[in-house]
């Protein structure tokens, strides 16, 4: 098995503890607090560190990290169209699932969605009902609202969010 290394975010959206190997970002989440971090951080921790810095003063758009998230094949389809949604855009659960081959996978995909374990890098945010209110995030809705408004605030796009 490959060595797991961690660390800590400070973000305007509370604590992020980013997990990895050597290689690649493995899961974010949310925390109330730091914990103690990895003696020695890979680049790619470093790098992720660097990218989410730049994404919450506004200046990145799009992640350029490897990832790599562990999950079922719908998951991993889901996750690889949310990731598809440019910054400053959302999209609803109905229209990822017309994605994945049958509008009657609303559910799944507000599932898998939910299991996303790459939050912000993969922008499970973005996602919103099909009626244009806020539903579900497992960061809270708060934080749902924040990166959306934080996004629309850094954006070209002018359309209202949700």
């Amino acid at each position: 098995m490959n060595k797991q290394f961690r660390t800590y975010h400070n973000s305007p959206v509370g604590w992020l503890k980013i997990t990895s190997s050597d290689k690649a970002i493995k899961a974010i989440s949310f925390v109330e607090a730091m914990e103690e971090s990895s003696e020695k951080l890979p680049d790619i921790l470093i790098q992720c560190l660097n990218q989410l810095d730049e994404y919450f003063k506004g200046s990145r758009k799009k992640f350029d990290l490897h990832l790599e998230p562990e999950g079922t094949q719908f998951q991993q389809k889901v996750w690889s169209l949310v990731s598809r949604i440019p910054f400053g855009r959302t999209t609803s659960y109905l229209e990822i699932a017309r994605n994945t081959g049958s509008q009657k996978n609303t559910r799944a995909v507000g599932l898998a969605n939910g299991k996303n374990p790459v939050p912000i890098i993969i922008p499970c945010h973005r996602v919103i009902g099909s009626n244009g209110k806020l539903t579900g995030y497992a960061g809270g809705l708060e934080r749902k609202r924040w990166l959306l408004l934080h996004e629309q605030k850094h954006s070209s796009h002018r359309d209202k969010l949700f």
